[in-house]
């Protein structure tokens, strides 16, 4: 008996082993399997994120483009109106003073070498600054204006020249 325990308790324990070995197995074959399985998942899911991203990325690339330029416009545009803005109030202020007479009688007086009735003029020339070179080739030169606009009325009456 004692031997045919030894054969028994053996065939029992390599019996026991190889079953332990399998079922170890299987289970190791099973969570692989599950493994694999949730990788695919898990990629395709990952896949299908990515691609829904990029496409939102895409769809929304255009418009956000077109945002940041309408806002850079919008930007120019109102720098533009706060410039016109100001020039017209300076020109505005500018009127206000042309509506009195003695600024305009100022200006004349500068500008155009006005002179009222009974005052003598003087126009004194800088001896510090270079003499305006005269203009050569100008028929007419030392001639009154209106001769000079009257020939150019003529020349220009004429074909060929």
């Amino acid at each position: 008996m004692a031997g045919n325990r030894d054969r028994f308790s053996t065939f029992s324990t390599a019996t026991r082993l190889k079953q332990l070995g399998e079922r170890t197995a299987a289970h190791v074959y099973r969570s692989q399997s599950r493994r694999q399985v949730r990788r695919s998942r898990l990629t395709g899911r990952a896949a299908l994120l990515v691609l829904v991203l990029c496409t939102l990325v895409v769809a929304l690339a255009y418009p956000m483009r077109q945002y940041v330029s309408q806002r850079s416009e919008i930007a120019e545009q109102q720098r533009s109106a706060a410039s016109a803005r100001e020039r017209l109030e300076r020109l505005r202020d500018e009127k206000a003073r042309w509506q009195d007479d003695a600024y305009a009688e100022q200006q004349a007086r500068r500008h155009l070498h006005f002179l009222r009735p009974g005052e003598t003029g003087y126009i004194m020339s800088d001896p510090g600054s270079q003499p305006q070179p005269r203009r050569t080739g100008h028929a007419g030169s030392d001639r009154p204006w209106y001769s000079n606009v009257w020939d150019g009325v003529d020349k220009a009456d004429r074909p060929g020249d």
